[in-house]
């Protein structure tokens, strides 16, 4: 794993760290290959229960693109007119996104500054944000001549309605933590002193609980946004079957009837 991005495992959380402070966390390649790598091996490592994505410094969180490489990308393009600039999307944040969406875990992201661009993309991927009250958010894209990626056309929308989504797009602008908290984008501010300790104990909380039906969770909201209602209540079945198979369903039932605290295995 490069330094750009900090991976560690520790009683079933996976600490994914952007680590580029001095570049506010933008995404150069280095940063983009390590994140994508990082968040697919949380995704995948069933040792791996819950995943906290955060951000080295306190000013950004992500502020997307490394547009200073991204200048030198451009112009290495238009000398050999091999188009591999924007490759990067299909190459990194694609499956960065897709991972962090579709991991069988929940995934907090503590986002301690800006968040813009594909640095928004990627709280936006995570089930729950929770956000310092000196942070924000801005789309980006249409400010570089660019169309949205990093799955916010996608995400937003969902999260803030087609409406709102189409203004954030059009007209970026700076959302600051309270705003975000009314959109639905934070799901709790906090100081920005408490932020990590906030989102550590969130993260290991969730580590610690039922991850069978967290995943059940996550795919039933996921097919429910995109199916009609009898589908959507086939797939609930379905998942329910599952959820009530695991050994941390009855755990659970054990614990209610005997008043015990249950002390899940994750499976």
């Amino acid at each position: 794993m490069a330094d750009t991005v900090l991976y560690e495992v520790s009683d079933g959380l996976a600490t994914i760290t952007l680590n580029r402070p001095e570049a506010m966390n933008a995404l150069n390649t280095e940063t983009k290959v390590a994140l994508r790598d990082a968040v697919r091996s949380a995704a995948t490592d069933d040792a791996v229960r819950a995943v906290l994505l955060t951000a080295a410094g306190e000013r950004a969180f992500c502020v997307g693109q490394d547009l200073k490489e991204h200048i030198g990308l451009l112009a290495a393009d238009r000398e050999t007119g091999a188009g591999r600039t924007m490759s990067t999307v299909r190459e990194h944040y694609n499956p960065i996104v897709r991972a962090l969406a579709e991991a069988p875990k929940p995934v907090v992201a503590a986002v301690n500054g800006v968040a813009a661009g594909a640095g928004f993309g990627f709280a936006l991927a995570a089930d729950y944000r929770i956000v310092a009250d000196t942070a924000s958010f801005n789309t980006s894209f249409a400010g570089v001549a660019l169309t949205a990626d990093s799955g916010i056309s996608w995400t937003l929308p969902r999260v803030v309605g087609p409406g709102r989504a189409a203004d954030l797009l059009l007209f970026p602008r700076s959302i600051g933590a309270q705003e975000a908290y009314e959109l639905g984008i934070a799901g709790r501010v906090v100081p920005a002193a408490d932020l990590r300790g906030e989102a550590e104990q969130t993260a290991r909380a969730l580590a610690q609980g039922p991850t069978v039906a967290y995943a059940a969770i996550k795919e039933s909201v996921a097919y429910g946004l995109t199916h009609p209602l009898s589908e959507t209540l086939e797939k609930e079945d379905e998942l329910q079957s599952r959820a009530g198979s695991s050994e941390d369903h009855a755990i659970a039932v054990r614990a209610f009837v005997e008043k015990e605290k249950p002390r899940y295995l994750g499976r």
